[in-house]
């Protein structure tokens, strides 16, 4: 099993949202980096464990955790014109594009802000605190995981 990171605006896909849906299940869709496309397509797999985080918000968090229930397959949203995400260059034939599906498992008990994971030595490695990146999936070391579950009784 592996462990990512996934970003989303709340008030454009936020975690109220997909609690919101049948199955509390939804595709992830509308990723248009191909460094983040090709995580989607290689490398998450089914029972893969997913920190959701709330981005360009305030404070930006990590809110609740996500699984893939479904490996990367194509994202049909960038080959309709009256998608958000759709993408002229994009064709059926030869796809630029992939999603997952993901289902909420749960909240976390508190949100716990981008500041406060960047105050932690044992978080100094994480993709996410680091300057300059800006994708919207990343992948999660099991022990930066695990520490952050363990941080989630922690008064901020």
């Amino acid at each position: 099993m592996a462990y990512w990171l996934m970003k989303s605006e709340p008030d454009v896909f936020g975690i109220e949202h997909l609690k919101a849906l049948p199955n509390k299940t939804d595709h992830w869709d509308g990723v248009r980096n191909y460094q983040a496309r090709n995580m989607m397509r290689d490398e998450m797999k089914v029972g893969d464990q997913v920190f959701f985080y709330h981005s360009n918000c305030k404070p930006p968090a990590i809110v609740g955790i996500m699984e893939v229930t479904k490996e990367g397959y194509v994202d049909h949203t960038a080959f309709d014109p009256d998608e958000k995400y759709y993408d002229p260059k994009s064709n059926p034939d030869k796809p630029r594009w992939y999603m997952v599906d993901v289902k909420h498992v749960r909240d976390l008990k508190r949100e716990i802000p981008l500041d406060e994971l960047k105050n932690y030595p044992e978080l100094s490695d994480m993709r996410l605190v680091q300057k300059g990146n800006r994708l919207s999936i990343m992948p999660v070391a099991k022990d930066e995981w695990d520490f952050i579950l363990s941080i989630e009784d922690d008064k901020a």
